[in-house]
């Protein structure tokens, strides 16, 4: 089925407005990354000549200097979708060689590029790993970032009589280091509505309302150009984390990865490979547990898929860091995923997505798959 497809720009400073026409105008393509836990990025292509706009006067005038706020918004059968909204971090121009193939070339990631440019030495005393989180993702407001900070399943407060928190990196850098010690992870997520983000610090969404199912191997009724999956044996791997408790001599292992990453699959490979959990030393009983809890959930996802749809005949935008279901690939493969990236490929006319899914094993959970 055949959906319109618009393309919004705004550019500025700290508070984007719509672009000027002429910037609008030269667009060629667009290209963005999006992948759980980590940062996305962008590139935006313009043709340009000697006398255009673009490089004679907003580019000498510093309108696409780096750290230029940039927002791209694609409506798709006329629902928004803010897909970007991050800074420029660096732009080539190639001359061409011949008439008409002169191009501009802005590069950049999204906002939380901005939290990491300057090195911090600042304590905190007395608060949980996800009220430091709240307090730092504070300073960041203007940029319209609200943050989800989501409490770990198991909590941990500093006894500041014998130990203080003390950050001593970049804002992006400790945040992160938080995410890590205990399964979580971080990233700023553009929308719902232009010119606000959201950065989410909590364990990866697996749960919800699914996005509108892949289908394959289904006729007329297929919406993906291609996907493919495969199960990889020795991607899960067993961590062992004691303690030795002084007086009992009581042992703790490392918790089930259940209820921060709930099961997609039903038949979950086993784990072939165990490890000692190191580099724990000082740790409590709870930090050692949440450590290797986060270590065990990263392998988990043995079950991988890799495609690439159309977006004006899937009929929607596809987001990263969500489930979707999967369709006529079969019993082992049907069922829900977590998108895991996406990256978008926009041109004039044209929107295509390439994409990865994950879970932890074969076969689905639930007999029936949401179109």
């Amino acid at each position: 089925m055949t959906r319109s497809l618009q393309l919004m720009l705004l550019t500025g400073r700290v508070i984007p407005a719509p672009a000027p026409a002429a910037l609008v105008d030269a667009l060629q393509s667009v290209r963005i990354t999006s992948s759980s836990g980590s940062a996305s990025g962008f590139q935006l292509t313009f043709a340009v000549g000697r006398q255009s706009p673009v490089t004679q006067v907003m580019l000498p005038g510093g309108q696409l200097d780096p750290r230029t706020r940039v927002i791209v918004v694609a409506v798709v059968a006329g629902v928004p979708h803010v897909l970007m909204d991050g800074v420029i971090t660096r732009h080539e121009l190639n001359p061409g060689q011949t008439p008409g193939s002169s191009t501009l070339t802005l590069t950049g990631e999204d906002l939380s590029l901005l939290m990491d440019l300057g090195h911090v030495e600042r304590g905190h005393p007395g608060l949980p790993h996800h009220l430091r989180v709240l307090l730092v993702c504070a300073r960041y407001a203007q940029y319209g970032i609200v943050p989800v900070a989501v409490p770990p399943m198991i909590s941990v407060v500093p006894n500041p009589a014998v130990q203080i928190p003390v950050q001593s990196a970049t804002d992006l850098a400790y945040l992160r280091a938080l995410a890590a010690e205990v399964g979580h992870v971080f990233f700023v997520e553009p929308g719902p509505v232009p010119g606000t983000s959201t950065a989410y610090w909590g364990p990866e969404v697996r749960t919800g309302q699914p996005q509108p199912a892949l289908t394959v191997d289904s006729g007329t009724a297929g919406n993906v150009e291609s996907l493919s999956f495969g199960l990889d044996g020795l991607s899960r791997t067993r961590y062992t984390a004691r303690y030795v408790e002084p007086v009992t001599r009581a042992t703790t292992a490392v918790p089930d990865i259940g209820p921060l990453h709930p099961p997609l699959g039903q038949s979950p490979p086993p784990a072939l490979r165990e490890r000692p959990l190191t580099g724990q030393g000082g740790r409590s009983v709870a930090e050692a547990q949440l450590w290797g809890l986060g270590r065990t959930a990263e392998s988990a996802d043995a079950v991988t898929g890799h495609g690439r749809l159309d977006v004006l005949r899937y009929g929607h935008v596809l987001n990263a860091r969500r489930l979707v279901g999967v369709r006529g690939a079969g019993r082992s493969y049907d069922g829900l995923y977590y998108v895991r990236s996406v990256t978008h490929d926009i041109a004039r006319g044209a929107y295509k997505q390439s994409f990865t899914l994950v879970r932890d094993g074969l076969v689905p959970r639930a007999s029936v798959v949401i179109p």
